[in-house]
């Protein structure tokens, strides 16, 4: 599935970040794949907020779309 299919409280990993640019966006926050992060909060058509460690990082839904996580 898509991060942006993403539940609040949901534990995810991060399977697939296809974009090369997005990609580096990511690494530069902590987030790369393989890594664990939690879905704290689903904002209705805003952004989905995901937790690693003790960052909070706001993905808007178009880049969320691109981002293939599995449920744990």
């Amino acid at each position: 599935m898509t991060l942006d299919k993403a539940k609040r409280g949901q534990i995810l990993k991060i399977l697939n970040i296809p974009d090369a640019k997005i990609k580096a966006q990511a690494i530069r926050f902590g987030i790369s794949e393989g890594e664990m992060v939690v879905c704290s909060e689903v904002i209705p058509l805003g952004p989905i907020i995901i937790r690693k460690n003790n960052q909070e990082i706001a993905l808007g839904r178009n880049l969320a779309k691109q981002i293939t996580v599995i449920s744990n």
